[in-house]
């Protein structure tokens, strides 16, 4: 029976956070479909950790910092995989999101993992830099750091080829 109810609690969580977790873990990893499987994974240690999902005072933040840990152990076993695949199939898996949207996630997948981890769990998830510390094991000035330089380098990847004055473009 606590079996039983473990598993509605899980389905109760999923249809209340499982977008939006998966938008969050997008902006982790870069790739919607890695995403996917990792908040799926998620919910199925939810189902196997019962005990421990149901003592938990946020399920979802349980979720999204286990859906974290499964995309950090990914990139650590995956990198030549994954490098390979992204070159293979990213036009096609963004094929139907927004150009500014598809230039977005493109640039979040130039930042180091650690960056891009601080800047979606912060401004896609938005969890206070606590929450985010929290969620990614390091101390509160660390996720400061980490989110300023990846503001930082989001803004250069960003910002408009054109945008230099008369005066600074090179002469022709």
């Amino acid at each position: 029976m606590a079996r039983a109810s473990a598993v509605d609690r899980v389905q109760e969580v999923y249809a209340t956070s499982y977008r939006r977790l998966v938008g969050q873990l997008t902006g982790v990893t870069g790739d919607p479909v890695e995403a996917e499987d990792a908040v799926m994974e998620a919910f199925a240690r939810a189902v196997n950790s019962s005990r421990s999902f149901l003592a938990a005072d946020n399920p979802e933040a349980w979720l999204r910092t286990v859906a974290v840990n499964v995309t950090r152990t990914r990139w650590r076993r995956s990198r030549f995989f994954r490098d390979v695949s992204h070159r293979l199939v990213a036009q096609q898996s963004y094929a139907d999101l927004p150009d500014d949207r598809i230039a977005l996630l493109a640039a979040l997948r130039q930042l180091p993992a650690a960056q891009r981890e601080a800047i979606a769990l912060h401004h896609l998830a938005d969890l206070s830099v606590h929450e985010v510390a929290d969620a990614v094991g390091a101390p509160v000035g660390t996720v400061k750091a980490r989110l300023a330089r990846g503001r930082t380098a989001l803004a250069a990847l960003l910002a408009e080829p054109d945008t230099a004055t008369p005066t600074e473009r090179s002469p022709r």
